[in-house]
């Protein structure tokens, strides 16, 4: 099987401008494409896992991928799928973040000379002419057509800024630059981004009069890998300072049976005839399916050795066993007064609750909180530095968050 039957066997692919000429270009490894990342975090997370691991795909076949951070558009803030405008960052915020992303991308994209291209567009956005633009670029564009996009219609009644409106432009010129600059001739993106990428082919269209075969973008199925899984407490970030290897082991270990098999297909690399014998598994079988899963992503972001602790620490702990590669939560003196620790306090500062009222409401209403088993019904309840200082003290929210407590 060539690659793009692959990615269509997987689920990958929702919508293509022309089928016939990607499958060309993809198989024959003569596709040079390129996926936006804005750097709106300082982390990479689950939402863009998709987007990566399809690029390492495509690059196993042969194919050249251009990962375009976006230091010029992260200044505007993509509106697509937005309710509110963006907090906007200020140019210090955005390099930290591009810093970041660059680390964590070479975990799945080989940069080395010629394989594959990093390129940032405020190199070419920050120093434009505002009215030279206009005129180069905005003649281009119809307002009334802009407006129908999807990616405006959403915001139209709560209120669009003129800012986010220029968003669609400005992705658009990043198309025809990559285009002019590196011969890129193939856009990926999420199922919202769907108007601003055919606005890149058509200004390329319209600017240079060429062949529309070399300008065409194909539709990643980013909405499944947004609705994948159950949400854990806060985001599931792929830096491990973020996300601890066992926090983002037990997040894939966790999805919801109707999920897993499907998580399988579209993000791990496991053979197809692989996958096609596991979709007969039901009942306690997708109990395996998912630590299959769990270990597979989990290798692919922190590597195999955190891959096989997470696995190791989390059939130690429902087993019964030892917690030592539990994620830990390291108190020092200051964390306690006259050598104790409220309960409260202790679940805010391991990260288990996002406030005091959050962590009140586990223990008081939800009945969520353990303590190395024993479960917490006091919010007024106090451990002892003494009591903690043996590293074996392990506290749990619900079935899937712990941490370890460890005292220096």
């Amino acid at each position: 099987m060539q690659i793009y039957e692959e990615l269509k066997a997987r689920g990958l692919i929702a919508q293509v401008t022309d089928e016939e000429r990607i499958r060309e270009l993809v198989n024959a490894g003569k596709a040079v494409f390129y996926i936006g990342f804005d750097p709106t975090a300082d982390s990479l997370h689950v939402g863009h896992f998709m987007a990566l691991c399809l690029m390492k795909r495509l690059q196993m076949a042969g194919n050249k991928p251009i990962a375009l951070l976006g230091g010029g558009t992260g200044m505007i803030g993509d509106p697509s799928g937005k309710t509110d405008m963006r907090k906007m960052l200020t140019k210090e915020n955005i390099q930290s973040n591009i810093e970041c992303f660059k680390k964590q991308m070479s975990r799945f994209i080989d940069f080395s000379e010629g394989k594959a291209l990093m390129v940032n567009n405020a190199d070419w956005l920050l120093n434009l002419n505002y009215v030279d633009f206009l005129r180069e670029v905005g003649t281009h564009f119809s307002v009334n057509r802009m407006l129908t996009a999807e990616c405006y219609k959403q915001r139209m009644e709560k209120g669009l800024t003129f800012l986010e409106f220029n968003y669609m432009i400005m992705q658009a010129y990043d198309f025809y630059r990559l285009y002019m600059d590196y011969g890129c001739n193939l856009q990926f993106g999420g199922d919202d981004q769907w108007s601003n990428m055919l606005a890149g082919t058509e200004l390329i269209r319209r600017k240079e009069g060429g062949d529309a075969d070399a300008m065409t973008q194909v539709l990643l199925l980013n909405s499944e890998g947004k609705k994948m899984g159950k949400t854990v407490s806060g985001a599931v970030w792929l830096d491990a300072e973020k996300t601890s290897p066992y926090e983002f082991y037990q997040y894939w270990r966790n999805v919801a049976d109707t999920d897993v098999l499907r998580c399988i297909r579209l993000l791990t690399f496991l053979p197809l005839e692989q996958i096609d014998e596991m979709d007969k598994w039901e009942g306690s079988e997708l109990n395996r399916a998912k630590e299959i899963l769990a270990y597979e992503l989990t290798s692919l972001v922190h590597g195999t050795e955190e891959a096989e602790k997470a696995q190791a620490a989390a059939k130690a702990l429902f087993g019964g066993g030892p917690a030592a590669e539990i994620p830990t939560t390291v108190l020092h003196d200051e964390d306690f007064e006259n050598g104790e620790i409220g309960i409260i306090q202790l679940l805010t500062k391991s990260g288990l609750a996002t406030s005091n009222g959050d962590a009140r409401r586990a223990i008081t209403k939800d009945g969520s909180i353990k303590i190395s088993g024993r479960k917490v019904t006091d919010p007024f309840e106090k451990l002892t530095k003494d009591g903690l200082a043996d590293g074996e003290t392990v506290i749990s929210k619900g079935k899937k968050n712990f941490k370890k407590i460890v005292v220096e």
